[in-house]
């Protein structure tokens, strides 16, 4: 899959993240990282500001913002997602399922049945504190049951997300460190 582990290192990739726990049947599971020269109470409001019609998601601003571009800066307005609080994805919500700041921030999909959810879907923001600043772990789960449901998260919804992650993570890394767009990488 492509991006799957994107900067991330085999120990990062073996190692427990924040949230793994709620989404245990998972068909597909992603790790990325990158480092960020800031601590993380200052990478934190960045991600905590996170959600459509709100800072957005610092990716592909055409695709998932609808050509709103993401947040250049940390809104305090936007600063108020706390545990078990919606955040606007679209036609969709996650809820958020974790607000640990600044190490944990965990966002969730649960659509379908309590017991029997037709998708399942948890992105993980863990903030590890490192000599260069803050190493950024996030981690993907997810597990679609529908006819093809692998087949649509190897092939599409795995894919897909690795490619908006990775953008996701470089603009924060340039947005953070004061720049406006990330370097092509």
């Amino acid at each position: 899959m492509i991006f799957q582990y994107w900067g991330a290192t085999q120990k990062e990739i073996n190692s427990p993240v924040v949230g793994d726990d709620l989404c245990t049947n998972a068909t597909v599971v992603a790790t990325r990282c990158i480092t960020i020269p800031a601590l993380p109470e200052e990478v934190f409001p960045w991600i905590r500001q996170m959600g459509f019609g709100r800072a957005g998601w610092y990716s592909y601003d055409w695709l998932d913002n609808l050509g709103r571009k993401s947040a250049t800066r940390v809104h305090e307005e936007w600063q108020n997602v706390n545990t078990g609080d919606a955040v606007p994805a679209g036609p969709t919500s996650f809820r958020a399922a974790i607000v640990n700041s600044p190490q944990h921030f965990v966002l969730e999909v649960k659509n379908g049945k309590k017991k029997i959810p037709r998708l399942h879907f948890t992105l993980a923001y863990e903030l590890r504190p490192a000599p260069e600043g803050t190493r950024l772990v996030t981690r993907m789960r997810s597990h679609i049951n529908l006819p093809g449901g692998k087949l649509i998260e190897r092939h599409i919804l795995g894919p897909g997300d690795g490619i908006m992650l990775r953008r996701q993570l470089l603009t924060l890394v340039a947005r953070i460190s004061g720049n406006q767009s990330p370097k092509a990488t």
